[in-house]
């Protein structure tokens, strides 16, 4: 015998394939907890009150069990070992759906048909914060706020960096040339302060590199830059000091951005990093929607406006987005990218659906598979293609 199993907001509902309702089990009267219920099964779990009912169905003699989920059904199938069905809708739904208010009055869950309306919208106020607690709680979505945030503090230390260089500049303006990493000259100013401190002996006590400690001493004995004032140069050391906390909460952030990677999305972080991985995350809007998205999509992520500028007036269509960043891409001699482009657009495709359905781990297999695509893309297009030749055009003689 076949029962097909309906939920609803006042319970579970069991009916026979005359859609005769044979047994249920009701929900608490309350709509924090009717959400949280129907919460889980729309995401696919399996509800005590959904394998209490199965159970008591199956001792009435009812063996086939038919569902409107099909995530819902396998892991009833799963879990019980019974045989399930799906239909959706399924004919039982109907019935249970139009005729709601009438049951719950029946089974006792309602004084009367119209309060099932109130009950209604208070589940569903519920099952949308339960839906936006949900999706709050995805590590996903943790990482794409992470990789903008620490896209943030490089905008933040870029423009400090150059304030700062214009404004030490006006006492050293030689050492901007001479010292270009931004976090190493932060240093010198901060630790050192006036250009009378760049000895050879302060220098090596810097770590700076051997090659370049003669040429800043000498352009500190003859600098052109003006005298400044011991407060003046207190002020400029201070927010030199504060860039370089800003650094160390930079790498701080990278860190945390890289092990939450290798946990949330091990196959992509075995692909094509921390980084990028993030990047790509953050621009589909989250892990499950990335994993949704085909690799031609993929491939281009970032590059919008490249595209909808081609589509509008007929110029070429941009071969790469964001994952122009990945090593073997931009690297790649030009002709070269756009293949390479696709072949990681294609593999990242499958990375992203198994971090977000499966949990399998092939990243490194996956990585195999792209580093022997790329190397049979640069042996067979090692020469620039030769541009295509003009049609000439024929003109018939009257």
């Amino acid at each position: 015998m076949k029962a097909a199993i309906v939920e609803s907001v006042i319970g579970i509902f069991g009916f026979n394939e005359k859609n005769k309702l044979v047994d249920k089990v009701l929900f608490p009267k309350n709509a924090e907890a009717i959400a949280s219920i129907l919460g889980r099964i729309q995401h696919g779990e399996t509800t005590d009150e959904a394998l209490e009912l199965i159970e008591r169905l199956s001792k009435k003699g009812y063996n086939t069990f038919v569902f409107e989920s099909e995530a819902l059904s396998k892991l009833v199938h799963e879990k019980m070992g019974v045989d399930v069905e799906v239909e959706k809708p399924s004919a039982a739904g109907e019935v249970l759906r139009k005729n709601l208010g009438k049951i719950a009055v029946e089974v006792g869950f309602a004084d009367k048909p119209d309060s099932i309306r109130t009950l209604i919208r208070d589940v569903s106020v519920a099952l949308t914060r339960v839906g936006v607690k949900r999706a709050a709680e995805k590590r996903d979505l943790l990482i794409a706020q992470a990789i903008q945030a620490l896209d943030d503090v490089d905008k933040t230390l870029n423009l400090f960096s150059s304030r700062l260089r214009e404004w030490y500049g006006l006492h050293f303006p030689e050492l901007n040339r001479l010292v270009e990493k931004h976090e190493m000259y932060l240093k010198l100013v901060a630790d050192l302060g006036g250009r009378s401190a760049f000895t050879l002996g302060n220098l090596e006590k810097e770590k700076v590199p051997a090659d370049k400690i003669e040429n800043i001493v000498e352009a500190a004995n003859t600098s052109m830059g003006a005298s400044i004032a011991e407060e003046d140069l207190e002020k400029i050391r201070e927010m030199c000091r504060n860039a370089i906390e800003l650094y160390k909460i930079r790498d701080d952030l990278e860190t945390y951005i890289d092990n939450t990677m290798k946990t949330v999305t091990p196959n992509i972080h075995s692909l094509v990093g921390a980084p990028l991985g993030a990047r790509l995350i953050a621009l589909a809007g989250g892990l499950e929607n990335l994993a949704k998205r085909p690799a031609s999509t993929i491939q281009v992520l970032g590059a919008e406006k490249a595209l909808f500028r081609a589509l509008k007036t007929g110029a070429k269509p941009p071969k790469h987005g964001v994952i122009f960043q990945h090593q073997d891409i931009h690297s790649a001699e030009r002709w070269q990218r756009g293949k390479i482009a696709r072949a990681l657009a294609g593999k990242l495709a499958i990375a992203a659906r198994l971090d977000a359905f499966s949990g399998a781990r092939r990243g490194e297999a996956l990585r195999a598979e792209f580093e022997r695509r790329v190397a049979e893309i640069q042996e067979k297009h090692k020469q620039t293609p030769s541009p295509p030749r003009k049609r000439e055009s024929t003109v018939r003689k009257s």
